[in-house]
């Protein structure tokens, strides 16, 4: 009798999700078709997942449009807790705050932030708090609250698509995201690229981004360096842990004497940097595991460990060029900008630099620099070279000369 009564509840319930999803499939096939389209073809249709499912079920008419419930991370999470769970201790969470926390991000065009028409058509990826999100959408903004869909576009939110390099492709390219463009082209990528376009057999082995950063489909999407490609502890190289002291007090982090500031909390909160050996080797870790289902262990370590090496290389040139700059404030040669905490170069702040020598140095880190090391892990000796490590040498090069005439002006 229980069963009966239970069975009798749940297709209750399919049916009246059924009824109305075929409601909004009537209208929404008029209004946004293609919507209709790519839900009608996605997993959520096949196992009978309703647009109330996501939307709420309040809205039944084109005039009571504010009660269409937008889908969050918590909405995902129903059916998909795991994903969701990686997802919110991994990188891609901390875009949000990772964009908020630039300290002058507030000076550009909202448009390009909370519009969404720069920065944040990326970031948004990032979880909000349940503030930010009601901020959006009281200016307008419902889209890019979900996350999730950032990858699994929707309304298909096909798991395959965001199996596909491509769906790296919209974020990951460009100015200082040019993870594209040097996987594409590394031969890891020209080599999956191939078997998409069925030139080489499907069989064939070629990582995606995926396979490199999503190990056994792990959301976290973590690496061992980070985005901003510092860590601690200090290495027992003296001078590289002078040159990475000088980067760190660049961001911010230390101050000119070395000390902690506030920023330090952070980094630690967006998680884009390793600040100690544990987490540092963990993820080298699972690299060099994934990397050793096609190298032998010994050729993946030595491979990191040159872009490793890239690293400290990179450092020291940044640090000279850092400590250029830094003298210019020490001497009164030239006036710190007033949103600088200290006499000292400030990286976070590359939205407002007042000068040609302080814009040199900001596309000297978040372009070049970025390119070096990034362009090496990437396998991609172009990126690496070119348009990393030689235009490094050539920004130490004009910074200095724009140092000596700054100098001879004053």
């Amino acid at each position: 009798m229980k069963s009966r009564f239970v069975l009798s509840i749940f297709l209750a319930i399919f049916l009246f999700g059924s009824a109305w999803a075929d409601k909004c499939v009537k209208c929404h096939s008029s209004i946004t078709p293609n919507t209709v389209k790519d839900w009608e073809m996605s997993k959520h249709a096949v196992n009978d997942v309703s647009c109330s499912a996501c939307h709420g079920d309040q809205h039944k008419s084109s005039k009571d449009l504010d009660k269409v419930l937008i889908p969050t991370p918590e909405t995902c999470a129903e059916c998909h807790q795991d994903q969701v769970d990686q997802f919110s201790k991994g990188k891609h969470a901390m875009a949000w705050a990772a964009i908020k926390a630039m300290p002058t991000i507030h000076w550009q065009p909202m448009e390009l932030i909370d519009g969404m028409k720069g920065c944040g058509s990326c970031h948004k990826i990032g979880l909000k708090s349940p503030e930010q999100i009601k901020t959006l959408k009281e200016e307008g903004q419902d889209y890019g609250i979900a996350s999730c869909d950032a990858c699994h576009t929707r309304h298909l939110f096909s798991a395959e698509e965001a199996r596909q390099p491509q769906a790296c492709q919209t974020c990951h390219m460009g100015f200082d995201h040019p993870q594209w463009e040097m996987y594409s082209s590394s031969k890891h990528g020209v080599r999956y690229l191939l078997k998409q376009n069925g030139t080489l057999p499907e069989n064939t082995v070629a990582p995606t981004c995926q396979t490199c950063h999503m190990q056994d489909g792990n959301h976290e999407v973590m690496t061992a360096w980070g985005f901003l490609a510092v860590r601690l502890p200090m290495p027992e190289d003296e001078q590289w842990t002078a040159d990475r002291t000088a980067i760190l007090q660049a961001l911010g982090v230390l101050d000119p004497d070395g000390n902690p500031t506030g920023r330090l909390d952070v980094v630690k909160a967006a998680n884009v940097a390793r600040l100690d050996e544990e987490s540092w080797q963990k993820e080298r870790d699972k690299m060099i595991k994934t990397c050793g289902d096609c190298h032998s262990e010994k050729f993946a370590k030595g491979e990191l460990e040159k872009g490793d090496e890239m690293i400290r290389q990179a450092d020291h040139l940044m640090a000279e060029a850092i400590r250029e700059i830094a003298s210019l404030y020490k001497d009164d040669v030239i006036e710190k900008p007033e949103s600088y905490a200290y006499a000292f170069p400030d990286l976070l702040t590359f939205h407002d630099a007042p000068r040609p020598i302080e814009q040199r140095l900001h596309k000297m880190f978040l372009k070049h620099r970025m390119r070096t090391f990034q362009g090496t892990f990437h396998a991609n000796p172009d990126y690496a070279l070119w348009y990393g490590w030689s235009e490094m040498v050539q920004d130490l090069s004009e910074i200095k000369e724009m140092a000596v005439d700054i100098r001879r002006n004053h």
